[in-house]
């Protein structure tokens, strides 16, 4: 039995789901409601102690983080279509963009996320009862973060953060320029990976630069990855995020 946890079709939530999709897997969706902070409810905390979907539950077996949730279904579904390469080259390959997209390109965007949706709705709750959501959050850089969020992030940080987005999609490009997908010449996690957490985004979010004529092999790449049946069903998934606050879909700017 697989039940999921997780919240809308984006980012995190997006990248699970996406591996679930592409590989067949039948599964519980299990939805929590980030804007009603369903995430940190004991019954929630109880599950994952961190506050955070998606959160995989295989029988009883709890698994986090979506990295690692992805690496599980290749391991634990060995006869589903495969998501990571057979030889150990493609294997490190795959995993060298996934961590670059965990440590270089995950937190760059969310920044962006947070700063025009998080905060919006951090500062639409009243001071006493904020400061009572903030301190259920088990985590201490998640509640710095949203009290970040509710004051602003600072221009010198989001420049940095849309700094750090071009690198990262001019690397994609470079790398694209040489074979079919992120990681080589085969579909993997790690073009689920960047597609969730900057591709499909980052030329919404960001029409100033241009991203279609500054990297045509990233934009391709792109469309390439929404054509995906497995894509397409993922992004089919409910979103009860109010259009206006939409943008780590990019349809809000």
């Amino acid at each position: 039995m697989l039940k999921l946890y997780h919240a809308e079709p984006a980012a995190n939530s997006l990248k699970a789901l996406i591996s679930f999709k592409e590989k067949g897997l039948e599964f519980e969706s299990v939805y929590v409601d980030l804007h009603k902070f369903e995430q940190h409810e004991p019954s929630f905390v109880a599950i994952n102690p961190e506050g955070q979907v998606p959160v995989l539950d295989h029988d009883g077996v709890i698994v986090t983080h979506t990295t690692v949730i992805g690496e599980y279904l290749e391991d634990a579904f060995p006869a589903a279509p495969p998501l990571r390469p057979a030889d150990p080259v493609g294997k490190a390959r795959m995993r060298y963009w996934n961590k670059f997209c965990d440590e270089h390109v995950m937190n760059y965007v969310s920044m962006h996320g947070w700063h025009r949706m998080v905060g919006v709705i951090a500062r639409s709750i009243e001071g006493g009862e904020f400061e009572r959501l903030v301190a259920r959050i088990p985590l201490h850089e998640q509640r710095e973060k949203w009290r970040t969020a509710r004051s602003g992030f600072s221009e010198a940080d989001l420049a940095n953060a849309t700094r750090k987005i071009e690198v990262a999609v001019d690397k994609a490009e470079k790398q694209l320029a040489g074979t079919k997908w992120i990681a080589g010449d085969t579909y993997t996690l790690a073009d689920i990976n960047l597609f969730s957490m900057c591709g499909m985004a980052v030329a919404r979010m960001f029409p100033e630069q241009k991203f279609a004529q500054r990297a045509p092999r990233f934009t391709e790449w792109v469309q390439r990855v929404y054509e995906r049946p497995g894509v397409k069903a993922a992004l089919a998934m409910p979103n009860r995020t109010n259009p206006a606050l939409r943008t780590f879909t990019g349809e809000a700017r």
